[in-house]
């Protein structure tokens, strides 16, 4: 890695003064390097290979048997950095009541708590939190004290100065000092491993595998089959991919370079590759955001680079005030933690079911997992409930009346609608649904009124309805 130049100082004393570590800051050099030396990042279509033939998680289950003790040598890492702004949160979105009145932090920690039980084992549980969310986070597990002390389940994601477009200084903004900082991407997970202590710490204890996933995701649960694989594979690090659906094509990919697994962002394609790079019969598998590493591996690593894992820049155009369009140009530099994929030799991926990734990332992902289409499991899971067609609802609903939780919450007065036996629900103007509507296949709903309407009560099978 090159000297630190006199251009970084500033940052490094910044950050220094704020109580960022060595690693960390390192990492963001890296970074910053980067930037400035104008690395694009761009990966042509001509410089890589497809993905063939993948494991499959359906045909692994049942063909080896399960293991439940090496949950005592793993450790469960949920990314509990978001506050949900796209949906109009202002906490941690784990917080968010997502399923009969239970937020997903509920269910992520009966999960664990249903495990630790069932063998007896305490698995190790970890957020990876950000300043935003700490506080709010560490006071609502005070509710669960069986898990252990708030304050030992928690690793602080770092923060990075946002970097002046004009200049590639450090941006400075007096009205509010604290919108000079942003997160730096949960590529930062590798460097705050390190200066937490809690890699070595695990290490010690014996530990040899983590399993890291969204707390979003809720079917991201900790599967004893996939971890059993795993550990036999002895591969250092594995990504569990589903297939991409046409839905996905503007997404990222699985790709290959010789022998090495790397993925492509759509901001890493040349623009004369996006027919390519969003043909999904060509680039079948997309990252789940799943992954499985083996400690030493990463330690390792870790210790070859300098404390920090070399992936791949992701330069974000913002400006200091995301409320303010017209406050100063800055550069978010931010790092993924699936693009270490190509950092470990031998890593693999594990082509999973599509119920292994059901992010809530919209309020219409929200009112699909609030209702009957889903359903809670004996051990917490929350899982698709048995749909006609094998496949969650396709819901669609106006952004001008449905955009934001409370916006939903409104519509929804009167209860959840039925969908588990709905393919399709399109809704364009503000309608009120209610437990007493039941949705059969495709459903399209009207009101053009521009008023509230709420829908009767009653089945609507395969029509379009206009209040």
């Amino acid at each position: 890695m090159e000297e630190k130049s006199d251009l970084f100082s500033v940052f490094e004393q910044k950050m220094r003064a704020a109580g960022m570590k060595d690693a960390p800051i390192r990492a963001f050099h890296h970074s910053y390097a980067s930037l400035r030396a104008g690395d694009s990042g761009l990966i042509p279509e001509n410089t890589i290979e497809t993905i063939g033939e993948l494991p499959e998680l359906d045909k692994i289950k049942g063909t080896s048997q399960s293991r439940p003790e090496l949950l005592s040598r793993t450790v469960m890492i949920k990314l509990n950095g978001g506050l949900g702004t796209s949906m109009g949160l202002e906490r941690a979105k784990s917080l968010l009541p997502v399923k009969d009145g239970l937020t997903f932090l509920d269910f992520i920690v009966r999960q664990v708590l249903f495990l630790r039980k069932r063998h007896g084992i305490p698995l190790r549980f970890v957020l990876m939190n950000s300043f935003s969310t700490g506080g709010d986070t560490r006071e609502f597990l005070k509710g669960y004290p069986e898990l252990g002390r708030p304050e030992d389940l928690e690793l602080m994601q770092s923060q990075v100065p946002k970097v002046d477009a004009r200049n590639l200084q450090p941006v400075s903004w007096p009205p509010n000092p604290q919108l000079e900082w942003c997160p730096p991407g949960h590529g930062d997970i590798y460097p705050s491993l390190v200066s937490s202590g809690l890699l070595d710490e695990w290490l010690g204890e014996g530990c040899q595998y983590l399993f890291v996933s969204n707390s979003d995701n809720l079917g991201a649960s900790l599967d004893l089959d996939v971890l059993s694989y795993f550990a036999q594979s002895q591969q250092p690090f594995m990504m569990e991919v589903a297939a991409r659906t046409p839905s996905d094509s503007k997404g990222g990919h699985l790709a290959r370079r010789g022998k090495q697994l790397l993925l492509r962002e759509s901001a890493q394609c040349p623009k004369a590759d996006l027919p390519q790079f969003q043909n999904i019969s060509k680039h079948r598998f997309f990252n789940t955001n799943n992954l499985w590493l083996r400690l030493e591996s990463l330690r390792d690593l870790l210790r070859k680079n300098d404390g920090f894992v070399p992936v791949p820049l992701n330069k974000n155009e913002k400006t200091v005030d995301p409320r303010e369009p017209n406050s100063p140009a800055v550069l978010q530099l931010e790092t993924a933690m699936g693009a270490a994929i190509q950092c470990f030799e031998n890593s693999g991926a594990l082509l999973v079911p599509r119920t292994r990734f059901a992010p809530v990332k919209t309020t219409s992902d929200l009112l699909a997992l609030r209702s009957d289409a889903y359903e809670v499991k004996e051990d917490w899971r929350v899982v698709m409930a048995r749909m006609p067609d094998g496949k969650p609802p396709t819901i669609t609903l106006d952004s001008n009346y449905y955009k934001l939780v409370d916006q939903l919450d409104e519509m929804l007065r009167a209860g959840v609608p039925s969908l588990r036996d709905c393919q399709e629900l399109t809704v364009k103007g503000p309608v009120r649904l209610g437990s007493a509507n039941v949705f059969h296949g495709k459903v399209n709903l009207v009101n053009e009124t521009g008023e509230a309407l709420s829908l009767p009560p009653g089945e609507y099978r395969d029509c379009t309805r206009r209040l």
